[in-house]
């Protein structure tokens, strides 16, 4: 496991791709940041042969830069497909790919169908993969209550999560891509246990935000209808460390210093 390697992040200027490739840096492993800002396009195919030269892994955390179904779709099937050919040729010994918890059970959603194709052409391809599957980030819940305000009132289910930081997330991946490839799915989650409801209350009151939350079993998240499993990992997921309650109150510490 101490065998310095050559690892290409396809999403590696990202929000967790750009922290696990300075994980992987911190360890020594020679790191290429793959993504359309530094000449390496998945989707045209620009750079790709390059990037994997001696490249030992792959680790895909690239999202689609749009949601539409249709254009979804396209973004992870072309990319999947360009990837595994150009790893194929490179001769790569592990894919790792970043995918989200739940995913065959949100299937109303065309991103999570999207998801689901991408996880299908992976487990087609010979080459050898590990797909870590992850909860929603604490970083997406202002994303969650903008989508599901009504003017000074936010509309969520009381369906349970289990979210996680993504610094916490970067390190599982960063960890899974030095390890031997499983041929299988991982999950991974916070350690807490939380209502939607629950969840977004206590981040609009950690961040000054005077907007309510109305408790509406019929609310829906992202289109999709919830119940206590659609978010919510499996038997033994890899825990990360860091409590929703700490990051708020990291995250009140940073906005504190900022407007001073």
């Amino acid at each position: 496991m101490n065998k310095k390697r050559k690892i290409v992040v396809i999403g590696g200027s990202g929000l967790i791709g750009a922290k696990v490739a300075n994980n992987l840096r911190r360890d020594g492993h020679q790191v290429v940041a793959g993504s359309p800002s530094t000449g390496v396009n998945t989707i045209t195919g620009e750079g790709l042969a390059d990037a994997l030269a001696a490249a030992q892994v792959v680790v895909d955390v690239a999202n689609a830069p749009v949601w539409e179904d249709k254009a979804v779709l396209e973004f992870f099937e072309r990319s999947g497909k360009n990837l595994l050919a150009a790893e194929a040729t490179a001769g790569v010994k592990h894919h790792v790919a970043l995918s989200v918890v739940g995913t065959e059970r949100l299937l109303a959603s065309g991103y999570f169908r999207a998801k689901l194709a991408q996880e299908a052409l992976i487990k087609a391809s010979p080459i050898p993969y590990t797909i870590v599957r992850a909860t929603q980030f604490f970083e997406f819940v202002s994303g969650i209550a903008k989508a599901a305000a009504e003017g000074q009132t936010i509309r969520l289910p009381a369906a349970m999560m289990q979210p996680i930081a993504s610094d916490d997330v970067a390190t599982v991946v960063a960890k899974i891509a030095l390890a031997e490839p499983l041929n299988d799915l991982v999950e991974t989650a916070g350690p807490d246990p939380i209502r939607q409801d629950q969840l977004v209350r206590q981040f609009l009151e950690a961040t000054g935000d005077s907007r309510s939350v109305l408790t509406d079993p019929g609310a829906l998240y992202y289109n999709i209808v919830l119940n206590d499993r659609s978010l919510t990992p499996g038997d033994n997921p890899i825990l990360g460390p860091t409590h929703f309650k700490d990051w708020l109150a990291d995250l009140t510490k940073r906005s504190e210093a900022v407007s001073k």
